[in-house]
């Protein structure tokens, strides 16, 4: 006989299951001469990341920097894994760079975080070791991330826009804590990829999946909210209209809307790829774990390029 066990423990176990999942999932791929580890100490801590550097010499004016921020439970080189951003770096020739989070997370503004790290100083000081060491072109440094790191990346966005001159945040949105006193010192340019059918982070808003306590928790703006927040922020004349992009899978159900925010303040752009049936995923990564914990990953389109080419098409100040 079958005893039929309640929703609400399914759910925390499911969240358990996922957490476990997503720090074991994404290993770390072998390492190729020309990437390096580094080492800065930074508040009395020892913090590290990784760094892909392009073979040959730096195109004129120096290489852009993206820094690539990972999810809770993760670190760099489970971003690394999962984004595959190495490749596009060689093709496009930038630098990206894979940063590891203290306890595997990141202080994004939410005051359910446990340890409120000073990561955006962390951050600062990274990109000064950055110029420092290698050919890196001023004004063309950004930063994703996805989930944990996503909610980061629109940290960055409201703190160190000085330094950040883009931020692509995939799967996640920006914190309701955050929000109040986001204030960028420069406008930011926002790509905002985000799955309707996402039940970690959620599309409309709300609380944050806790991973059965084993999470931060929290609030979130939704989608809209904080794609509007951005559009505001950088004084966009026209919010855009909708625009399906063409399917490239014809065996994968999700889909894909552009709508892109224009006429912005010092030609920033606002733009949302809302991923129709999209999960907690990479779009164009690895399916790290179960649909059923974490959603489907859309084979519509290949995140990394995607977040690449708006990067890189941005106007150098």
């Amino acid at each position: 006989m079958f005893t039929l066990i309640p929703k609400s423990i399914v759910r925390r176990a499911a969240a358990a299951i996922t957490a476990i999942l997503i720090g074991t999932a994404l290993l770390a791929q072998p390492a190729a001469a020309r990437d390096q580890s580094g080492h800065l100490t930074f508040d009395g801590k020892d913090r590290t990341y990784a760094v892909h550097v392009p073979d040959g010499p730096p195109p004129p004016g120096g290489f852009a920097v993206i820094l690539a921020f990972h999810g809770g439970g993760m670190q760099g080189a489970a971003m690394r894994k999962l984004t595959h951003f190495d490749q596009v770096a060689d093709t496009r020739r930038f630098i990206v760079v894979y940063p590891d989070g203290l306890d595997k997370h990141w202080n994004d503004g939410r005051l359910t975080i446990r340890n409120p790290q000073d990561d955006v100083g962390f951050v600062s000081a990274l990109i000064d070791r950055l110029e420092s060491d290698y050919p890196v072109s001023r004004g063309r440094v950004y930063a994703t991330g996805i989930s944990n790191g996503a909610l980061f990346a629109e940290r960055l966005g409201c703190d160190l826009a000085g330094r950040i001159a883009a931020i692509a945040p995939v799967a996640g949105t920006l914190p309701a804590d955050l929000a109040p006193r986001c204030r960028p010192a420069a406008p930011v340019a926002v790509m905002q990829i985000d799955g309707t059918a996402d039940p970690i982070m959620p599309f409309g808003g709300g609380k944050v999946a806790d991973f059965g306590g084993r999470g931060e928790g929290g609030v979130v703006l939704s989608v809209a909210a904080t794609t509007d927040f951005w559009a505001g922020q950088d004084h966009c004349a026209v919010r855009g209209v909708a625009e399906p992009l063409p399917p490239i899978a014809p065996f994968d159900r999700t889909r894909i809307v552009a709508t892109r925010a224009t006429d912005c303040a010092n030609s920033a752009r606002v733009t949302l790829l809302t991923v129709f049936g999209g999960g907690h995923a990479w779009p164009g990564g690895m399916q790290y774990a179960p649909r059923l914990f974490i959603g489907s990953t859309s084979r519509q389109m290949d995140a990394s390029q995607v977040i690449a080419d708006f990067f890189l098409s941005q106007p150098v100040h």
